[in-house]
């Protein structure tokens, strides 16, 4: 019999279901009592499950990460599904196939995989492009970059979303450079490869979609960095010449800056041209991918509108739709 799946659910229905729980909260409400809000999910989207009238000794068997088994009813609230749990259980992941609970990219990543070698390939500058093959043929470096999410939640969050987030920037960095020949392209590309790279250790993502202890206290902007030195390292051990020193400062600022601002978490603000595109380029490619997929996982497919998104701080508009018009 076939898994209920996240995307099938539908306002009223009873359900008895497996899905990982990414993320648990405790939290009390206006009386003081306190009930349990998870985010659960499978490989075709997420739902909160909301529990009423719990403690923490009571939850205290599951934790994120975990496979749970569920009772709940689902309903609509305020435009956007979610389930009214009953009971909440831990399973085994024994017996369990992951592919079935992990979001998957809609791309071909091996497709994307010989896409971003050809781009590396065929940047003009020798140094950078060195470099940059160095992480293409470190192995381990690109199991991690061919499947990992970009994010957790916001954009391209699921497997196989950070090289496709990356492919995609450097398809709109390889577009727009003839338009400013003053800005050095070399450099804005290996800004977009390396940006998100220390998301690979950052992130959790085996089974749900978790931040490891590395990433909760240092970040990938730290991460990459540390990433790049370990690069530049083997590269000024195996030649007679250094990497260019000013060269590779200025990557470092690309990884470093490329949030935009302090208040979104960047050590430091975009200080050079090339700094100032990555940020852009970056930051168009996620609010697209976000939209998209906000529209597209929205459940009540009849509405012109999405419910209120939270983190973008507004609705977005569908339009017509062939639900909508029946």
């Amino acid at each position: 019999m076939s898994r209920r799946t996240v995307r099938e659910l539908v306002d009223g229905e009873s359900v008895e279901e497996i899905y990982v729980i990414a993320d648990k909260q405790l939290r009390a409400n206006r009386n003081g009592n306190t009930y349990l809000l998870a985010n659960l999910r499978d490989k075709t989207g997420a739902i909160s499950g909301l529990m009423w009238n719990v403690n923490e000794p009571a939850m205290a068997h599951i934790d994120s990460g975990d496979f749970v088994k569920v009772q709940a009813k689902v309903q609509m609230f305020q435009g956007t599904l979610q389930m009214i749990l009953t009971k909440i259980e831990g399973v085994p992941a024994d017996g369990l196939d992951p592919e079935e609970f992990a979001p998957q990219a809609a791309c071909d990543v091996q497709r994307l995989t010989v896409r971003l070698t050809e781009l590396v390939a065929d940047l003009d500058d020798e140094n950078v492009r060195s470099l940059l093959q160095r992480f293409l043929a470190d192995e381990t470096f690109m199991q991690g970059f061919t499947q990992a999410p970009a994010g957790t939640k916001a954009h391209h969050a699921y497997l196989g979303g950070l090289l496709e987030h990356a492919v995609n920037m450097m398809e709109v960095a390889d577009r727009i450079a003839p338009l400013y020949p003053n800005v050095d392209f070399n450099l804005v590309k290996a800004g977009v490869l390396l940006h998100d790279s220390g998301k690979i250790r950052e992130l959790g993502y085996e089974d749900s979609f978790l931040y490891t202890d590395a990433g909760q206290l240092l970040g990938h902007l730290v991460i990459g960095v540390e990433m790049l030195n370990e690069k530049l390292a083997e590269w000024n051990a195996e030649n007679e010449t250094p990497f260019p020193e000013e060269t590779a400062l200025r990557i470092k600022h690309l990884i470093l800056s490329h949030h935009g601002t302090h208040e979104f978490g960047s050590p430091k603000v975009p200080m050079t041209p090339e700094a100032v595109v990555l940020h852009h380029i970056d930051n168009l490619d996620a609010k697209v991918n976000e939209f998209l997929r906000d529209i597209d996982d929205d459940p009540n497919v009849k509405s012109r509108w999405t419910a209120y998104n939270q983190r973008l701080g507004r609705k977005l508009f569908k339009g017509s739709t062939d639900e909508a018009n029946e």
